[in-house]
């Protein structure tokens, strides 16, 4: 069952990469601005232009460049940077792993904030814990992580000097940007466990369970938790591929040398080959998670399995 749905889902995510890469390939092309121009100077002599260009192969048309990318990406060649002339793939293999890291790190604080607040919330209902946990969610939603990066960076770092402003050498360096990605994660996941636990609550099963003699106390952690927890885990894998979008964001504000960097410095320097890398990478991710939740929710409900 379950290797049949992967080679479905595998193949429906063909058609969304190729789109992926058609688009960014296209409105790239589109961006005002000449590679050239960006590598040489406006001041470069026309005949060095000229060769570069070639070099480059800037001076086909705009399809037949499209056909030589796809068909590097067929081959596994995603092209060399436009700028130091290394392959496409290493550089981004060399960033991934910094990504990796603070996504991995702001998931897990947003699962550390989310769960209890998430508990406590549908615990006390429409009571004065309720109502604080969710305004905390509120606030976490509303606040875009470009703001609360500096905010964060002008309090901890510039007034009180206990964190590093940017990079990832320095202890701590990890604190501040793993909060910004992972707030506004949190309060997302908190109003979902919500929700999901009064409705496990409302549910056949936790009330037959009741009606038995269950204490209150494993009803809501044995049998509720694992009915709300089906559209959790499945909201958090899709994060997954949201965490990485919100990446790109929060790199460039603490300059964290990780893919969403990469990203923005390859727009900088209109490193096309480079920005379809990275862009095409996200949208793999992207591809992942959403595989990885239909498998969470199959493997959590049987209800969808059967329905397969």
């Amino acid at each position: 069952m379950f290797g049949r749905i992967v080679v479905i889902r595998l193949l429906q995510a063909i058609p969304t990469l190729l789109g992926v890469a058609t688009l960014v390939f296209f409105l790239l092309h589109l961006v005002p601005g000449d590679p050239v121009d960006a590598l040489l100077g406006e001041t470069a002599m026309p005949a060095d232009r000229v060769a570069l260009r070639q070099a480059l192969h800037l001076d086909q048309p705009i399809f037949v460049q499209y056909g030589h990318y796809l068909s590097g990406l067929v081959s596994g060649d995603w092209g060399v940077s436009l700028v130091d002339h290394r392959p496409v793939l290493q550089r981004i293999m060399e960033r991934t792993p910094a990504t990796a890291k603070l996504a991995l790190a702001s998931l897990l604080l947003a699962l550390l904030l989310a769960l209890p607040l998430g508990y406590i919330a549908a615990r006390h209902a429409g009571k004065s814990q309720d109502v604080a946990a969710m305004g905390f969610s509120l606030i976490g939603v509303s606040i875009p992580n470009f703001w609360l990066g500096p905010l964060l960076m002008l309090l901890f770092a510039v007034g009180l000097g206990w964190l590093p402003v940017s990079g990832m050498d320095q202890p701590g360096s990890m604190v501040l940007p793993t909060i910004t990605l992972g707030t506004a994660l949190a309060a997302v996941l908190s109003r979902l466990a919500r929700s999901s636990w009064l409705e496990a609550m409302s549910m056949d099963a936790t009330r037959t369970a009741r009606a038995f003699g269950v204490s209150e106390q494993r009803i809501w952690w044995r049998h509720a938790a694992r009915l709300a927890a089906v559209p959790l885990l499945t909201m958090f894998a899709l994060q997954l591929g949201g965490v990485l979008g919100g990446a790109v964001i929060t790199e460039t504000v603490f300059d964290w040398p990780g893919l969403g960097l990469l990203t923005i410095e390859a727009i900088q320097r209109r490193d096309y080959p480079l920005v379809q890398g990275c862009v095409l990478m996200i949208a793999s991710f992207y591809v992942l998670a959403n595989l990885l939740a239909d498998l969470l929710a199959l493997w959590l409900d049987p209800r969808q399995r059967h329905g397969h």
